[in-house]
């Protein structure tokens, strides 16, 4: 594995976002606002909510927010024809998915290339099913349907987003809790020992990095 230990993930989600939440580990979350109660600080980011302890929080940034060019409405009959045509595209879904969820668009395409080369079909030799290879068991957990791309893709980025926020914004703590198990990062104080998860992370994080670390 290389000696890759943090990446500093600066969320690029447009438009609204009006502040970066900037955590002690360097990982950034642009979000629309923020609300301190108590210990805890609840983040606002596109209709998603998530709670860090405060003390995970080193500081929040302003950020400009440049004016968007004005766009005529589609015709009633165009839009109407698109809400009933939910986008299939996997990229569509993972960008859609990870501004839900706060997260950086290309970091999360980044974690479905490695799992499934963004393939709806693929089934690994353990079972791990679709874009970002959800076991039968997890996709429980998580009220979605593995086989269905949209419900794949949703809940394996809710799960990536839940371990960033379990670690600390830890990224390699994060994925390797991702391809492991939780179980395997407190068994071993982080990544384990393992070639396959050693490498999973190592990939994930050069493939972010060469798609621009956006």
């Amino acid at each position: 594995m290389s000696k890759i230990v943090y990446v500093l993930l600066a969320v690029a989600i447009p438009a609204l976002a009006a502040e970066d939440a900037v955590l002690s580990t360097g990982f950034r979350m642009r979000v629309d606002r923020h609300e301190i109660q108590g210990d805890s600080v609840i983040l606002y980011a596109r209709g998603g909510v998530t709670e860090l302890p405060a003390s995970a929080i080193e500081r929040f940034e302003s950020v400009y927010v440049p004016p968007t060019e004005t766009v005529s409405p589609a015709p009633a009959s165009a839009t109407q024809s698109q809400s009933e045509e939910p986008s299939h595209d996997p990229r569509v879904l993972l960008r859609d998915a990870a501004n839900r969820s706060g997260l950086p668009p290309a970091f999360v395409e980044s974690v479905a290339k490695v799992e499934s080369s963004l393939r709806a079909d693929t089934v690994s030799p353990k079972g791990a099913q679709g874009v970002m290879q959800l076991m039968p068991a997890t996709a429980r957990v998580l009220d979605a349907d593995p086989a269905d791309t949209a419900q794949n893709i949703d809940a394996g980025v809710r799960l990536l987003r839940d371990l960033l926020v379990r670690y600390d914004g830890d990224v390699v703590k994060a994925l390797s809790a991702y391809n492991a198990g939780p179980d395997a990062v407190r068994r071993y104080g982080g990544v384990p020992p393992y070639p396959e998860t050693q490498n999973y992370v190592d990939k994930v994080l050069r493939t972010y990095i060469g798609n621009g670390g956006r």
